[in-house]
């Protein structure tokens, strides 16, 4: 053990005595977290709005005034033709064109279906399906109160019956994140991402430093085991991980306002398992690589699919069979699964265990492998 900590202290001086990269380790991923739950949503705001009026009815104009006051669509003009649309959504003027036909408030007043037509910009198909969500939302809410302003007429002609219409009210509530906001989801899957690419990419560069500088020859006669002397390497970049963990922690609560339902000793746990794992990786890297510029290469080449096919954006169970098996050997997943259950839901141990157990179980196997190929190296 003693080993151990000599390997760790001479890591930390070596790490410490880089000014830049005490700024890479400490305020990169706070920077990062801002960066990311800014920039990486799935929220739609501000989406351009062509309108059509081929009814000009207060109906119509009623209609066109509830979608631009719910807040998602600014009013990009009214258009006069077919021309005009083609050409609005060609230039990129409109995203959405909303046409209102002829006799939209007359069937409205008779009681019967109104039909309008939308058309969309499908080249940002995420885009196009969120708009169509928002629009279907406010046409069934502006069709509730056509409804009710009918059954007020109906009664009123009625001499002031009360005219019972029938309703079927759907109540929507959504647990875990009432308001959907997307930081809630991305922020978590940030926190492992960062944690991923600076223990990683740090650790990879290990090994390959020491050759690069020449201390590698003086590190293969010291007594030291080889599992040893890369557990001493991993040890200081474990503890500058958690460090980074609760800054971006403090960050996301802070300043996102993200909820913490869970047990904070347990989300340390996973940390610590995680960063085990990912260090792991980082140090079999470095002991495959010859340079620090082919560590690095790797490590990036390692780092997109991890993220990508983690779950941190696009469902998993939306994946091809194939892909979905390979996902099972990411250790990002099974942290991203974790991080958003402690996080948002407030689970605990007897949820997560199966998560966990598989974490360390990778963290294992990648420790090993690096004990191997590097036991190899210095023979």
């Amino acid at each position: 053990m003693l080993r151990i900590l000599h390997m760790a202290r001479k890591e930390f001086i070596q790490v410490f005595q880089d000014r830049r990269m005490v700024a890479i380790l400490f305020v990169a991923p706070v920077l990062q977290l801002f960066l990311f739950g800014y920039a990486i949503t799935t929220d739609v705001r501000n989406i351009d709005l062509g309108v059509m009026d081929l009814d000009d009815s207060s109906a119509s104009r009623e209609l066109t005034r509830a979608v631009l006051n719910s807040g998602y669509f600014v009013f990009a003009g009214q258009l006069d033709g077919d021309e005009a649309i083609a050409g609005a959504l060609v230039h990129g003027d409109a995203d959405v064109v909303l046409v209102v036909p002829h006799g939209f408030g007359n069937d409205l007043a008779r009681g019967q279906t109104a039909t309008v037509q939308v058309l969309l910009d499908g080249s940002e198909s995420n885009s196009a399906n969120l708009a169509v969500g928002y629009l279907g939302k406010i046409l069934l809410s502006y069709g509730d109160v056509a409804l009710e302003r009918r059954a007020a007429l109906l009664s009123a002609r009625l001499g002031g019956r009360p005219l019972s219409l029938p309703i079927v009210n759907a109540e929507t509530r959504y647990r875990f994140n009432p308001e959907l906001k997307s930081s809630w989801f991305m922020v978590p899957g940030v926190l492992g991402m960062i944690m991923m690419i600076i223990t990683m990419l740090m650790t990879s560069l290990a090994i390959t430093r020491e050759r690069e500088i020449g201390t590698m020859e003086q590190l293969i006669v010291t007594p030291i085991q080889p599992w040893q002397l890369l557990a001493g390497k991993m040890l200081p970049f474990a503890l500058i991980g958690l460090v980074d963990v609760t800054l971006i922690l403090l960050a996301a609560m802070g300043h996102f306002g993200l909820p913490l339902r869970g047990s904070l000793a347990l989300l340390y746990l996973a940390a610590g398992v995680f960063l085990f794992t990912t260090l792991g990786l980082g140090l079999f890297i470095s002991t495959i690589s010859h340079t620090q510029q082919q560590a690095m290469f790797t490590s990036i080449l390692i780092m997109m699919p991890a993220v990508l096919l983690s779950g941190f954006m696009f469902p998993i169970d939306n994946m091809p069979r194939s892909i979905q098996y390979l996902t099972y050997a990411n250790p990002l997943r099974y942290f991203l699964i974790i991080v958003r259950n402690v996080i948002l839901k407030g689970c605990g141990w007897n949820v997560l265990a199966p998560q966990f157990g598989m974490l360390f179980l990778l963290g294992l196997i990648l420790f090993a492998l690096a004990s191997l190929r590097f036991r190899k190296t210095i023979q």
